[in-house]
């Protein structure tokens, strides 16, 4: 299994209606064939010095093997979210772990 987190920072002036729109757009990478397992989240409200809840969304994903990571990457529901919203980004880091 491969799991593959993204966090992302959107710019201080990304509009809720924008916002709602990028959860929505995160969404339907749920629909590409490689995903096994699939959440999209924001930050809980817990308040420990050891938790980040600075970050706008969460994105974890899970794959079978690097192969199907690898299949996600040049999908076409993928490359139109970053295509599309790329632009409200002001930070992002990501986490893959196998």
């Amino acid at each position: 299994m491969i799991s593959h987190h993204v966090l992302f920072w959107l710019k201080a002036d990304t509009t809720e209606e924008q916002k709602a729109a990028f959860r929505k757009s995160l969404q339907t990478l749920e629909n590409i064939e490689v995903v096994k397992n699939f959440h999209v989240g924001t930050p809980a409200p817990i308040e420990r010095a050891v938790v980040d809840t600075t970050y706008t969304f969460s994105l974890i994903l899970f794959f079978e093997d690097l192969a199907a990571h690898d299949v996600y990457q040049v999908h076409p529901l993928h490359k139109a979210f970053l295509d599309e919203f790329k632009i409200f980004f002001d930070k992002v880091i990501i986490y893959d772990a196998h």
